[in-house]
């Protein structure tokens, strides 16, 4: 009989084992390049009906009356329009979701309380997510972003108004006769019934009340660009 022959298996050698990680490297450190900014883009995204909901809940609030600075929502929507995007970011608008109470509304806006605290708290039974849209000045703000859900969004709106047949945006900080006329001083003068506008929405790189009272913020929103969203929407008296 003729002896069998016996194959013999070979591992990798060092050489080959160390060329096999440097090739590895290279082409991790490729997928990184490539792919990192794609993926800082889909985390700053936001799906279309979120931005729906944002833009709904700021439309709405703009005509909303829930206590007796304004007269008329149309007048508080005048008023929030034109000082959103001024030099001095006293009364920008922030919109964002928080987690309110369902059992508990505050008294003076018929707002849901925050709940601020998750522990054996269930969604539906105890809170609510709550769409919100909000000036800087206003103190319930703090109270809001300490049980805030997801980014906040910096809000800017400027006026449309009719340039050559289409609507074009206007002067940022200021509300005119969107045919044409002079700037309008307040909405018991302005001469049509609807205000149309450009509503840029910029999200926010922090959600604590201390990055939005601060500096930083001012310093953002003077250089804030590139919104996540711009929606076109209009208010009617």
């Amino acid at each position: 009989m003729k002896p069998s022959s016996i194959s013999r298996r070979h591992g990798f050698t060092l050489l080959e084992t160390v060329i096999a990680i440097g090739v590895l490297a290279v082409l991790l450190t490729g997928f990184m390049v490539v792919f990192a900014p794609a993926a800082d883009g889909i985390r700053k995204s936001i799906n279309v009906q979120q931005a729906d909901r944002m833009a709904s809940a700021l439309e709405q609030e703009l005509v909303t009356l829930r206590n007796k600075d304004f007269p008329t929502g149309f007048n508080k929507a005048f008023d929030w329009i034109q000082k959103s995007n001024v030099a001095v970011p006293t009364d920008a608008l922030l919109v964002y979701q928080y987690r309110g109470k369902i059992s508990s509304l505050r008294t003076d806006d018929n707002t849901p309380t925050p709940e601020p605290l998750l522990k054996d708290k269930l969604p539906g039974q105890d809170y609510v997510v709550v769409p919100m849209v909000r000036r800087k000045s206003d103190p319930k703000l703090a109270e809001d972003l300490a049980a805030v859900e997801g980014a906040v969004y910096l809000v800017k709106c400027t006026q449309l108004i009719f340039s050559g047949g289409q609507l074009i945006a206007g002067t940022v900080g200021a509300i005119k006769d969107p045919k044409g006329g002079a700037v309008t001083a307040s909405a018991e003068v302005y001469p049509e019934a609807v205000i149309a506008f450009s509503a840029e929405f910029h999200m926010l790189p922090a959600k604590t009340a201390s990055y939005i009272s601060g500096s930083a913020f001012t310093t953002k929103f003077g250089n804030v660009k590139n919104p996540v969203f711009t929606r076109n929407l209009a208010v009617r008296r």
